[in-house]
């Protein structure tokens, strides 16, 4: 996956995102459960560029935080393997959350095949209760606000 982006976009950002042969349904195409697959690389590829450490939330404790809600608008069905891309961005960022939004694309990007919605809460990784996001974090959260977004 590159962190350069392969489309250029007027907000946030566009990482590629591989499908897997292993991930398509018995009719070709990449199965629906697989669309949050293509999201979590893309995120994470995004946020490991860039030195956050995903796997050690003592170093980088904003990588303690859960999904609260995962919508995804299904356009045009993926067929086969290979590259796809995703555009994604915050339409709002808050104290303990934060609202993505996301695009999955054709290679060229001219073809939406899905768009969505995910949400993140940050956790106290000892409470498990919502937790302010660091100001480690805040500077690459505003980076990928999309321009008239709310920032509370």
């Amino acid at each position: 996956m590159s962190s350069t982006a392969p489309i250029q976009v007027e907000y946030g950002h566009v990482e590629s995102s591989p499908v897997n042969w292993d991930e398509l349904d018995a009719f070709g195409m990449l199965h629906h459960s697989r669309y949050a697959t293509l999201l979590e690389r893309a995120l994470s590829a995004y946020w490991t560029g860039r030195g956050f450490d995903l796997n050690s939330y003592e170093r980088f404790p904003d990588s303690f935080h859960v999904v609260r809600e995962l919508l995804v608008t299904y356009h045009q069905p993926i067929k086969g393997s290979g590259p796809r891309l995703v555009h994604f961005w915050f339409d709002s960022v808050g104290r303990t959350s934060a609202e993505y939004g996301f695009r999955v694309l054709s290679p060229d990007g001219a073809t939406v095949n899905a768009e969505g919605r995910r949400v993140v809460v940050r956790l106290d990784p000892a409470t498990l209760r919502p937790t302010p996001w660091t100001d480690l974090v805040r500077p690459e959260l505003a980076k990928l606000l999309r321009p008239g977004s709310a920032k509370r």
